[in-house]
């Protein structure tokens, strides 16, 4: 740490420019770290699969790249069409209970699309509440007489998923439609525009932007999913690289789906760019909510309906069936299992030690770039934050099938060391919880680089210029100026990375040592071997750390919206 605090000093010019930026120099190391797995992967998918890859091209690779490809068009239709009329809904009309919508359409945000999966195959079999409930009403006794059509397979998957992920997009398009100036909403309005025309060529072009980031995340986090695809049938490719792994032992086959699966990411951000490709605009005038429209009637029922029915199958659906499970279970005296308590405890200290590491990786991208603002030299640290923030792009999967190759180095190079001082060889990281942590830190970065960068761009320069005439060198000034101011940045961040980390399952699945489960797996075995009320207990742990962030974000746009209203 010292050598990283010794950055440039407000001394000659010449002596600033001869001395290494320790910042920028860590900064560069945290890059770094996230693109060696990518090239580690590249390297493993090169070694070859011992004719086991032919097989997989042919019977594998086909049909789970068709399966990923419609599984993403339709999540994304279905999360943009959820999301944005939601969006639209909440911000330009007023009925009964539209202020609770507003924050409650978060709420799917708090549950894992596994524990979605989860709880739907129980509540939907054919022996479950809803089907049983639904024969009673028809006069039907078994399931032979009358079942509903079963949610395993595709169209159900796309379902589950879209109705859990159109937060993002949700939280991004009502952002654009609360900040769009309503003097232009008004002008369309003057001109005759109806309710419909403002909404379909006024609002909605201006929103694309926000759409396209919104579908974007979602699309990731569907590319990402492992749990809720596997429990419903459906063969995708993240699916495929973890039981080509696990299953057949053929690490260089598991790479080489998981560098199709890389495609497929550059494909989605390319998306996400053209759906923002000349999309600015810019106002004179200073933004203002849009005047709502009141409802009356069967109207103002209807919407309230309409708003409520996606938080009612993503969130509070699931989460009743956990509450009812979980009560269920202790009422009936049979506790919670000590190996519970084992993987919830496990569960907090990875989280706890990769949020730390987190968050301080985030602060060294993001106070490396503040740095070279200050000294106009950009493009270094605009590079490793850019750099930094791929792994969050990376599915768990990918990314954990591309760090094997580097903990195994590391390991060997720590074991030779080890030889030459007469100690016994052993795993340092892989096969440890550290590994867990460092998957971690590389995946989630650049959500406390983007909470830090925030938090430092209200934070005025000259306080940093007042600093530097002090004397104060770039880690004093950090530590005794613009640490204090960004607590709720980092606090907000810090909480953001720690319940990822809790929700984490692909790459916990792939990196774990032996005999080490957290939450998330130990919810991932019971469903695997359909012990569906075993792992309530998990889920709904799960679900409660979950609704956490979903609060601080519900808090945020609450506090916007009457920003907005004052103004």
């Amino acid at each position: 740490m010292n050598a990283i605090a010794t950055a440039i000093v407000p001394a000659p010019a010449g002596a600033a420019r001869s001395r290494p930026d320790g910042w920028l120099l860590a900064a560069l190391l945290v890059a770094a770290l996230v693109v060696l797995p990518l090239l580690a992967l590249a390297w493993t998918a090169a070694q070859g699969s011992d004719g086991l890859w032919s097989h997989i091209a042919a019977n594998v690779l086909p049909r789970a790249a068709w399966n990923t490809a419609l599984l993403l068009l339709g999540v994304g239709a279905l999360v943009v069409s959820i999301g944005t009329g939601a969006a639209w809904l909440v911000t330009a009309y007023e009925f009964p209970g539209r202020a609770t919508m507003a924050w409650a359409l978060l709420l799917p945000l708090a549950v894992p699309t596994y524990i979605v999966a989860y709880a739907y195959l129980d509540l939907l079999h054919p022996l479950g509440p809803v089907q049983g409930a639904v024969r009673a009403l028809l006069g039907y006794d078994s399931p032979r007489d009358f079942r509903l059509p079963d949610i395993r397979g595709l169209a159900g998957c796309i379902v589950l998923l879209g109705f859990v992920l159109y937060p993002y997009v949700y939280m991004t398009t009502r952002a654009m439609f609360m900040t769009q100036a309503a003097s232009l909403l008004e002008a369309a309005r003057t001109l005759g525009a109806g309710r419909a025309a403002l909404f379909f060529r006024v609002a909605l072009p201006l929103a694309r932007p926000a759409i396209a980031v919104g579908a974007a995340l979602a699309l990731l986090e569907t590319l990402n999913d492992i749990g809720a695809s596997e429990f419903l049938g459906v063969q995708t490719l993240t699916v495929s690289v973890y039981t080509t792994w696990i299953t057949r032992s053929d690490l260089p086959g598991a790479a080489q789906i998981a560098l199709a699966m890389l495609l497929l990411v550059v494909g989605l951000i390319a998306l996400e760019r053209h759906g923002r490709k000349r999309q600015r605009y810019a106002s004179t005038l200073r933004p203002r909510p849009m005047q709502r429209q009141r409802l009356r009637g069967a109207a103002a029922w209807l919407a309230l309906g309409l708003a409520a029915l996606p938080v009612l199958v993503g969130f509070v659906a699931p989460s009743a069936y956990l509450v009812a499970e979980t009560w269920q279970r202790l009422g009936q005296g049979a506790g919670v299992a000590p190996a519970l308590w084992t993987s919830a405890w496990n569960t907090l200290r990875v989280a706890a030690l990769a949020t730390v590491a987190t968050v301080l990786a985030g602060l060294v991208l993001a106070w490396a770039l503040r740095l070279a603002q200050a000294r106009r030299r950009t493009r270094l640290a605009a590079t490793a934050l850019r750099l930094g923030s791929l792994g969050y792009a990376v599915p768990g999967t990918v990314l954990a099938i591309g760090l094997l190759a580097p903990l195994a180095w590391f390991d060997n190079g720590a074991n030779l060391v080890l030889g030459s001082l007469g100690l016994e060889p052993r795993m340092l990281l892989m096969g440890s919880s550290w590994a867990l942590v460092l998957a971690y830190v590389l995946r989630f970065a650049i959500i406390a680089a983007g909470g830090t960068e925030a938090g430092l761009a209200r934070i005025p320069p000259s306080l940093d210029q007042a600093a530097r005439g002090l004397g104060d060198s770039p880690g004093t000034m950090l530590w005794r100026v613009h640490l204090p101011l960004l607590r709720p940045a980092l606090a907000a961040a810090a909480l953001l990375v720690f319940v990822d980390a809790m929700k984490e399952l692909p790459a916990t699945l792939l990196l774990r040592p032996l005999n080490f489960e957290t939450l998330a797996t130990w919810l991932y075995a019971d469903a695997a071997r359909g012990a569906y009320e075993d792992g309530a207990v998990a889920a709904l742990l799960i679900v409660l750390a979950g609704l956490l962030p979903v609060i601080l974000l519900a808090r945020t746009g609450l506090a916007w919206g009457r920003e907005g209203a004052g103004r």
